[in-house]
């Protein structure tokens, strides 16, 4: 029995080691925690009365760096989908129409209150926007179901014309942190609204033989998400 070691001391060495996992603020300090992730997705809205684009939906998805707590950089793409104003459609002669943007760009994020479980942030960027105008007109296109076929009428694009550009966003969000087992979760739900301003030239063509259409510089939206950062 005198050869046996004596037990340790207690002491808060315990509580010192899961501080230094966790970096006694909540948050892991791995290679990890450096990786930026978000999805989302919502409405967009006009901005302004000559935006010649209506009311549409759309997503986005991103990854990027955290630099700190305070400050993170994501690679963003977005897809938005919106209706044609009725008077570009009748000026075309056709009976729909919309417009599909997609993008590719860069957006710091930055948080205001990073140590706080409600937090508000501001974000924004610029980069590559493609957007393609399409006409539809209803028309007769065939089906199969298992061993039977028949006629529909769906609609159709009947003419269209694009852009490549430059554009930019701003943007200010409210995000909720998720606590974790530890209080350690890097997760954070969001709701965002953004101003984005496509920088696409004037145009007046006759898409695939339509009648003549007018549509001014520049389409402005406002992308209002709701989604999931990480």
């Amino acid at each position: 029995m005198a050869a046996l070691p004596s037990a340790p001391a207690p002491g808060g060495g315990g509580h010192a080691a899961a501080g230094q996992q966790y970096g006694g603020g909540g948050w892991k300090h791995y290679v990890g925690s450096r990786f930026a992730f978000e999805a989302g997705g919502g409405a967009n809205a006009p901005a302004g009365d000559k935006t010649y684009v209506t009311w549409g939906g759309q997503f986005t998805v991103g990854a990027g760096l955290n630099f700190s707590k305070r400050f993170a950089t994501l690679i963003e793409y977005q897809f938005l989908d919106a209706k044609l104003p009725g008077a570009i459609i009748a000026e075309a002669g056709a009976q729909g129409g919309h417009d599909h943007i997609w993008s590719f760009t860069i957006d710091p994020v930055v948080d205001l209150f990073p140590k706080s479980t409600n937090d508000v942030y501001v974000t924004g960027g610029g980069g590559f926007y493609r957007k393609v105008t399409s006409f539809t007109d209803v028309e007769a296109s065939e089906y199969c179901e298992f061993y039977y076929c028949g006629e529909e009428y769906t609609p159709q694009v009947v003419g269209h014309f694009s852009s490549n550009q430059g554009g930019f966003n701003i943007g200010l969000g409210y995000q909720h942190r998720m606590g974790g087992l530890y209080g350690d979760s890097k997760m954070k739900l969001f709701a965002e609204v953004r101003y984005l301003d496509v920088l696409s030239p004037a145009v007046t063509t006759e898409p695939n033989g339509l009648g003549t259409t007018s549509v001014a510089a520049d389409t402005k939206v406002l992308p209002i998400s709701l989604g999931v950062r990480w």
